[in-house]
């Protein structure tokens, strides 16, 4: 996807590549190459690709979290790593583990964000009892991290990464610890969310299957990241472009 009008796009990297260790010496490598992508407003882009091919260095350098060592990366227009401070409740990031914190209840982890944010104590508690009815946590608001299960602790990092209002969600293999039933469960519930309440969202998997049912497009990356292939995916598709779709990316990830 391209676009010379920056406005409309949530995300942009241009010609970014991304190096570790100085080269030629040991330890070195190129872990993204010359990566040109665009994320839409509003967009769900489903990031799929092998381990160790560069997906979670891309996601840090949206984050903010390191900059390129050539090239561009703008959110929202702005560079995240010189602008960090900027972002703060505007992106919001869902891990692979939860990263509660085990000293406060469930509704004290949702308000993390907003206090951050210097909301009201009475702002804090409204906004983070709304979203954990939401995800269908009404009764166990005051339950510390190691009386929940699996799923619903996961349930409480979405709702504290909804509470704050942030226009862009980052995703990190939000459910890969998950059973199967629990974590479609929550994808479903997950893209609804995102879908209803008008955000772009990144989510980065490494299986197929999650890809397809989140995605409302799919960017597949070989190593060191570059896009092989850049899929855009309707509600209406049917299971049998789904199936050959599911052929193209295995193609590509066995090469």
């Amino acid at each position: 996807m391209t676009s010379n009008d920056s406005t409309e796009m949530a995300i942009r990297l241009d010609g970014v590549s991304k190096s570790f260790g100085k080269p030629g010496l040991a330890g070195a490598y190129l872990a993204v190459d010359n990566l040109d992508l665009q994320v839409a407003q509003g967009q769900m882009l489903a990031l799929l690709g092998k381990t160790g091919c560069g997906k979670s260095t891309i996601f840090n350098m949206i984050a903010g979290l390191t900059e390129p060592t050539e090239g561009r990366v703008t959110v929202d227009g702005r560079n995240p790593f010189r602008d960090f401070d900027a972002f703060r409740g505007r992106m919001a990031i869902v891990f692979q583990n939860d990263r509660l914190l085990p000293w406060r209840t469930a509704i004290q982890n949702v308000e993390l964000g907003l206090e951050i944010l210097e909301k009201t104590s009475e702002e804090r508690r409204a906004i983070a009892q709304r979203w954990l009815e939401t995800l269908g946590l009404r009764g166990h608001e005051n339950d510390y991290p190691h009386a929940l299960s699996g799923g619903m602790r996961q349930r409480v990092s979405i709702a504290r990464a909804f509470a704050t209002n942030a226009n862009i969600l980052l995703c990190d293999e939000p459910f890969s610890a998950l059973d199967e039933m629990t974590g479609r469960r929550l994808r479903t519930e997950f893209v609804k969310l995102v879908k209803e309440n008008g955000k772009t969202a990144v989510f980065i998997t490494h299986s197929i299957n999650e890809a397809l049912e989140i995605g409302d497009r799919i960017v597949v990356l070989k190593r060191p990241a570059n896009i092989a292939i850049d899929i855009p995916l309707t509600p209406a598709a049917s299971q049998e472009s789904k199936e050959a779709i599911r052929s193209q990316i295995q193609h590509v990830l066995a090469a």
